[in-house]
């Protein structure tokens, strides 16, 4: 019998389970990169470092991300990615993350900062209502914080973007005064801006509680 790789694994058992748990195929992005690789310079050398890469990343909704999958082959112990799952998890900004080996799941759930081991995925609506009850996020609140992006342009937003939308977001919906986002030069602020007023206009949110669409004013750049 041939050996089985990570690979095998993850399309023979691990995919299989995450079906078994009600995820279907738009929830669940398979081998995903999320950063370019890092330059690193070295005198008048530059290279560019391995990009980071995980098996699967499930999403609540389109626009909403929820948990990462980290797959061993078959015959390594279920834990053994758990450590690149959380680590991939908390730089994306995820709550949940999981290891396995086709058979055993073991979750690290950010939220408790325990270790829990699994016969099976939980579902998404799980996830969700955990994150939910967390965060305190009521039903209202719920819907708005999941309204979808502006995809028309054909471009989404990087994994960071994404990260400051959502939360920027979920401020604003939990009644927030004060939020400050900080980002470098280049890394698509006006595009985070954007996503968020659209999220807000698209839910119809007004601090008035009116079933209305908000005026937005644009304030112009200083020099």
């Amino acid at each position: 019998m041939p050996i089985l790789t990570e690979a095998d694994t993850c399309r023979r058992y691990v995919l299989a389970k995450v079906y078994a748990a009600g995820w279907n195929d738009e929830q669940i992005s398979e081998q995903k990169s999320f950063t370019d690789g890092r330059i690193v310079v070295a005198g008048s050398k530059v290279k560019r470092l391995a990009q980071k890469r995980l098996d699967y990343l499930l999403r609540y909704r389109r626009d909403f991300p929820i948990a990462v999958v980290e797959a061993k082959t078959l015959y390594a112990k279920p834990g053994d990615g758990l450590q690149q799952a959380k680590e991939y998890a908390q730089i994306l900004g995820l709550k949940f993350a999981y290891a396995t080996n086709g058979h055993g799941i073991v979750e690290h759930d950010f939220l408790t900062g325990r270790d829990n081991d699994l016969n099976g995925f939980p579902s998404a609506d799980d996830l969700w209502e955990r994150l939910r009850a967390s965060e305190a996020i009521d039903e209202k609140t719920a819907e708005r914080v999941l309204a979808p992006y502006y995809h028309l342009s054909g471009k989404s937003p990087r994994y960071y973007q994404e990260i400051a939308i959502n939360r920027a977001t979920q401020a604003i919906l939990q009644g927030k005064r004060r939020i400050l986002l900080t980002l470098a030069t280049g890394t698509g602020k006006t595009v985070i801006a954007f996503q968020i007023c659209y999220k807000l206009w698209n839910s119809r949110w007004n601090r008035a509680g009116e079933h209305r669409r908000p005026r937005i004013d644009l304030v112009p750049r200083r020099p």
